[in-house]
């Protein structure tokens, strides 16, 4: 990886920039954790060396096989009688050494996460995750870190559902993800505070280890940044305090609703919206394959194009379940089973309710479908109701074109739905809600009530339109950081473009300036930089990560 960078004249100018760092330097720690995430090692590894050529003292630190779970696991390829049956999980020893020794190739520090654990602590954290009762695990606090919460989310994405009651080996299952989640904390907490650290960079911010060292730095008031991959080729979102799970719900309005959205950014928005359609703009798309549908295609799967359509949009049943208190169901299953009881009593609605095709083409499918859960009450659905399973080709946006409403719980789609001007109602957290262009829901009444007011008339008012428009436009071209600097090479593995250390200095890529403004200076991570897709194809100068 940097070896390849930093040789011969840039070696020279390497170590010259580790030498010029002021021993009173900001200390970032770049909480890199699961070195067997390659695409984090490649980011992260971007971020620590631009801003040490800022003048940044920046160390990373990784998990040593310390946590007996964690989120490099899968249930199908560690199964529960693989993962419980030693301390560590098997995947261990390909984890911590590879991403050790790409990371030293930087010549910055990388510290241990067992470092910061003592034999007292371990056993404070084994005995913790043994005594507290089952039914507490989730709400449970360590000094007010949410170690229980994030262990539940970990547990959850590794048996791919949204709930436990059915898992044979709950149990042993959560409660190992809560010893590993007591062990992040503690010893987060000890790195922070011995290595004098001033801020703290961690990927996604949820599970376990990350969600687990943003809560470390948050008890000790120590500077927090999250960032995630986002949709666009080449960009990714930084959030400061918090997962961008919470951060783009609470943003500030005033942070984009006087956004000038001109002609030539009206015509990059909708040209980036129908790129959606095959994703050819994107390195997160779930659609593999589309098929450009028609009015006969979707009579042939039962929807009855006579009817005014409203069209449900749901997420992954374990993805992200984290705390909201704005939502108007427990969970996104009960929200569908209300939804369909609901129009069974409106014959004059076609609900077409169609399953995210992540549920199978997803880097982790899940093993609760929302069409079994579906069927456990409804073994034969109302007539006017049709279910869109997730391994159709059907096009989502074709039936977007054609629906009067749309229905979501929280996934980001709703973003794209108003933007192209489809009243939406939310029931969940999604992003757009309270942004002043959605309906949303806080209590299953307020729901029904919506609900009630179907069909709509026609599409959003000019205002809200508009107002959609600007946020979406803020979303998927501002937040979207481009860093040009990135792609995405054989087996989907990140590569640098870039052969020298040229491109990260101050002022040579400008989402990255931002980026570290936002890491050093406490900046917005919002880029305002010149319309463009920020495309680039593979060629000459790029360097496998």
């Amino acid at each position: 990886m940097w070896s390849q960078i930093l040789q011969g004249e840039e070696e020279g100018r390497w170590r010259a920039a580790l030498e010029a760092v002021a021993t009173d330097a900001p200390r970032v720690l770049v909480a890199t954790s699961v070195g067997s995430w390659q695409h984090g090692l490649a980011v992260e590894s971007l971020v620590a060396v631009a801003l040490t050529l800022r003048g940044a003292r920046v160390e990373f630190s990784l998990c040593d096989a310390a946590l007996p779970a964690c989120i490099a696991i899968k249930y199908g390829g560690v199964p529960p009688a693989t993962l419980l049956a030693g301390e560590h999980p098997p995947r261990c020893p390909h984890c911590f050494g590879p991403g050790a020794a790409a990371l030293q190739e930087t010549g910055l520090r990388v510290n241990r996460l067992s470092d910061g654990l003592s034999p007292d602590d371990m056993a404070t954290a084994d005995a913790l995750s043994e005594t507290v009762p089952y039914e507490d695990i989730p709400h449970f606090r360590l000094d007010g870190a949410r170690v229980g919460e994030h262990a539940l989310a970990g547990a959850l994405r590794y048996t791919a559902k949204g709930d436990l009651s059915d898992e044979p080996e709950a149990e042993r299952i959560l409660r190992r993800y809560f010893r590993a989640a007591i062990r992040t904390v503690i010893g987060m907490d000890r790195l922070i505070a011995d290595r004098g650290i001033d801020t703290v960079l961690v990927n996604h911010g949820i599970y376990v280890p990350q969600g687990l060292v943003r809560e470390a730095a948050a008890r000790r008031g120590t500077r927090i940044v999250t960032w995630n991959p986002s949709y666009k080729k080449q960009t990714l979102i930084f959030s400061h305090d918090d997962s961008y799970h919470h951060t783009m719900i609470r943003e500030d309005p005033g942070v984009w609703e006087d956004v000038v959205l001109d002609e030539q950014r009206s015509a990059v928005l909708d040209e980036y919206l129908e790129s959606r359609r095959r994703g050819s703009h994107d390195w997160i798309w779930f659609n593999k394959e589309v098929t450009d549908d028609n009015a006969a295609r979707l009579t042939s799967l039962g929807v009855d194009g006579s009817r005014p359509i409203v069209t449900l949009l749901s997420s992954v049943v374990w993805d992200a379940q984290l705390h909201y208190e704005s939502n108007a169901f427990p969970s996104m299953v009960d929200w569908l089973r209300y939804t369909v009881a609901y129009f069974a009593t409106r014959p004059n609605l076609q609900l077409v309710v169609r399953i995210h095709p992540a549920e199978v083409t997803g880097t982790n499918p899940s093993r609760q479908k929302l069409g079994d859960e579906l069927a456990q009450y409804f073994p034969t659905l109302p007539e006017n109701v049709v279910m869109i399973p997730p391994e159709s080709d059907l096009s989502t946006y074709a039936l977007l074109d054609r629906s009067n409403a749309v229905l979501i719980y929280n996934t980001k789609m709703g973003i794209e739905s108003s933007a192209r001007g489809l009243p939406t109602i939310v029931a969940g957290e999604a992003w757009i809600r309270d942004k002043g262009f959605s309906l949303d829901a806080v209590t299953p009444l307020g729901y029904r009530r919506l609900l009630d007011r179907l069909p709509f008339g026609g599409r959003m008012t000019s205002s809200d339109l508009q107002r959609a428009r600007r946020y979406a436009y803020h979303f998927f071209f501002r937040r979207m950081i481009p860093v040009e600097l990135l792609d995405v090479g054989d087996k989907g593995r990140f590569q640098f473009g870039f052969d020298s250390l040229a491109p990260l200095m101050p002022g040579a890529t400008p989402g990255l300036d931002v980026i570290c403004r936002g890491l050093l200076d406490r900046r917005p991570f919002v880029y305002d930089g010149p319309d463009r897709m920020a495309e680039r194809t593979e060629g000459p100068g790029f360097v496998a990560a």
